[in-house]
């Protein structure tokens, strides 16, 4: 438990400090960085894969077509939240990416009912009614559709639920590498692209720049890593409280240190996400002491 929680805790922190490494790896526009990400994440997770002699658990999914192919699926949702993300993050909308992920514990109880015929209790459904009234709340006080942070929520939503249905069949680390390769086409044509159009920054805007971009792969591995550790030692009860840690970071870092605006209504759009995520942290542990009160019956 004490190390499911570190592990946990460790992994949400060095997700909520991305935006910032997003933005020094300027000036590389959002595109590139997402190219040069997939690449070096695939290059550093090979390089795990072979120290760890994990080959063998790669080839066994290589060998199952269905699986592979759902696991392409996944691949293409998590481009689109890597895409987004970091386009929001280096466009000065650090704290509407932090709302994306505010929302997303709802929106996944929400993607639960639309495509698992999942039913809510009723504190479920109060969080995902207010949840709803936020965003009405932002979209028309701020002036514009928050579609960065809805993106995020629905995007990052739907890739856990097909990871939910993988299960136990792929590890972390198998699966990065096989969503990894299926976005490296879409990698290379991104390069091929912005090199022609505006110019690669990769190898001419410094060492240090350049030394970053190639990390990029490592600060997308290593939380993931964590991650797959502390949800197989903490109850999905736990995991679930600490996730905020992220995009409260996030917003802390938008409004804080990189003063964007924060106007009085998107404050109260903010402060309804909160009240959402109280009342559905309220229910979670709730159902998590009635689960425990269940005395298993030996048959």
């Amino acid at each position: 438990m004490r190390s499911g929680f570190l592990f946990a805790v460790a992994s949400y922190l060095l997700w909520g400090f991305l935006p910032l490494y997003f933005i020094v790896l300027q000036p590389a526009s959002a595109f590139e960085i997402v190219a040069w990400r997939i690449v070096f994440s695939l290059g550093f997770c090979a390089i795990l894969v072979t120290v760890t002699r994990s080959w063998a658990r790669i080839a066994a999914i290589v060998r199952q077509p269905k699986l592979l192919l759902t696991m392409g699926l996944a691949a293409f949702f998590i481009y689109i939240n890597w895409q987004v993300y970091v386009y929001g993050a280096t466009t000065g909308r650090v704290i509407e990416t932090s709302l994306g992920y505010f929302i997303n514990p709802i929106v996944t109880v929400l993607l639960g009912v639309i495509l698992l015929r999942e039913r809510l209790r009723m504190m479920q459904w109060i969080a995902v009614a207010i949840s709803a009234v936020a965003v009405l709340v932002i979209a028309l006080n701020y002036g514009a559709f928050p579609w960065i942070a809805l993106t995020l929520a629905f995007s990052f939503g739907i890739y856990g639920l097909i990871k939910k249905r993988i299960g136990p069949r792929v590890d972390a680390l198998s699966g990065l590498v096989i969503e990894t390769t299926w976005l490296v086409p879409i990698a290379v044509a991104q390069l091929i692209a912005v090199s022609v159009n505006v110019g690669l920054t990769f190898g001419s805007a410094g060492g240090v720049h350049s030394l970053l971009m190639v990390l990029v792969g490592v600060a997308t591995a290593i939380p993931l890593l964590f991650f797959a550790a502390a949800s197989r030692r903490l109850p999905l009860v736990y995991m679930g409280l600490v996730q905020y840690i992220t995009p409260l970071l996030q917003f802390a870092i938008g409004a804080l240190l990189l003063h964007e605006a924060m106007p009085a209504p998107r404050l109260l759009g903010f402060a309804l996400v909160w009240l959402a995520l109280i009342v559905l942290s309220i229910d979670l542990l709730l159902a998590g002491r009635a689960g425990r009160r269940v005395v298993p019956v030996v048959a």
